[in-house]
């Protein structure tokens, strides 16, 4: 297979990237000939990249110049050890890489500018909690007028992600659970990309789970709404809303889902020091899946998370599911060696002390 077609992104694809990456690179020439490169923050608007500058400098002087925009997301490095104990050679990086050719156009309308504008912040500061950009309004319309705001369209594109495709099933293996043991910043998040990529890789042992479902070792937002659901009802949720729930999940030192058919049928969750104390949340699974093994699966996964393996004490509290978690090891706390000192449980209850999203403080 062409390497084009091994590691080439389609343009949807193409485009997510261009959203999450924080910054681009801008490679063009001056009036002279000589090379320009800058680093731009950016955001995507009507399958344009838009991003502003001053009235002067270089970005002036590359107008209606052709340009070349990269991006780049670097997954994770994976080291030669992961699939051979001996040769350097299969040592590589993981990433996905756009380049978009173009020219900079200059946005003229106020309006337009303004969008671009509101494009930029929503993407750098999606809390808000600044007054909405207007070109009418006080605040920005003189700023509007001077400042300069530019765009390179997207309509000549393409993107490359290597993800281990050319890698056998039997390495990809390898690598997830190379990546799983390391559990370095990122690579929870590289997992996923490799078995999302690579759709035939078979499941390391960490990854397996009954009825078919495939566990999610890096959640999302979409993921944590779906959890909110299915615990808005638990009896030790009863005084938390469904955006409080789903922001802890995603706050979480350590997260595992279940999905079946993609819907989400089971989670645990876990805040965790990695070395003294790990905490066990939320564990959860839908009606028509309990019994069947699934929490089991879940629950192992989450114990042997990379930022809960290394706590010395695991700790949860429940009401009328003792039974389960005893068939995972834990006991009463009351069993354990008593502590030379005595403790009292205290509680500091409080109201929700967040500003909904875009409120002022």
């Amino acid at each position: 297979m062409r390497r084009e077609a091994l590691f080439g992104m389609s343009r949807d694809e193409s485009l997510e990237v261009l959203r999450e990456v924080t910054h681009v690179e801008l490679a063009t020439t001056s009036a002279d000939g000589m090379p320009v490169l800058r680093s731009l923050d950016t955001a995507l608007l009507d399958d344009a990249l838009v991003f502003h500058g001053s009235p002067v400098g270089e970005k002036v002087e590359t107008m209606g110049r052709a340009v070349v925009v990269g991006a780049v997301d670097r997954v994770a490095f994976l080291p030669s050890w992961f699939v051979d104990p001996e040769r350097a050679c299969p040592a590589t990086t993981l990433y996905r890489s756009v380049q978009v050719h173009g020219e900079i156009e200059r946005i003229e309308s106020i309006d337009e500018k303004a969008r671009a504008l509101s494009a930029l912040m929503a993407k750098h500061q999606p809390e808000g909690r600044f007054v909405p950009i207007e070109a009418t309004h006080a605040l920005y319309a003189k700023a509007l007028r001077s400042l300069l705001v530019f765009r390179v369209s997207t309509r000549r594109l393409d993107g490359k992600a290597k993800l281990a495709q050319n890698r056998s099933a039997e390495d990809r293996a390898k690598v997830l659970e190379g990546l799983w043991r390391r559990g370095a910043p990122g690579d929870l998040r590289a997992i996923e990309l490799v078995r999302q990529a690579c759709p035939d890789t078979p499941p390391p042992a960490f990854l397996r789970a009954p009825l078919g479902a495939r566990l999610n070792v890096s959640p999302g937002p979409r993921e944590a709404a779906a959890c909110a659901e299915l615990l808005a009802e638990a009896y030790w949720n009863d005084r938390f809303s469904k955006s409080e729930i789903a922001d802890a999940h995603l706050g979480s030192s350590a997260w595992i889902t279940a999905a079946l058919d993609g819907r989400v049928v089971a989670s645990a969750r876990a805040s965790s020091d990695g070395r003294k104390r790990a905490w066990i949340y939320d564990v959860v699974s839908a009606p028509e899946v309990r019994g069947r093994g699934l929490g089991h699966a879940v629950m192992r996964a989450l114990l042997d998370h990379p930022n809960v393996r290394g706590a010395r004490l695991v700790e949860l509290g429940t009401k009328d599911a003792a039974g389960f978690y005893e068939r995972l090891g834990f006991v009463p706390a009351s069993a354990t060696p008593p502590r030379p000192y005595a403790s009292t449980h205290m509680v500091l209850v409080r109201p929700s002390a967040l500003a909904p999203t875009g409120t002022a403080a």
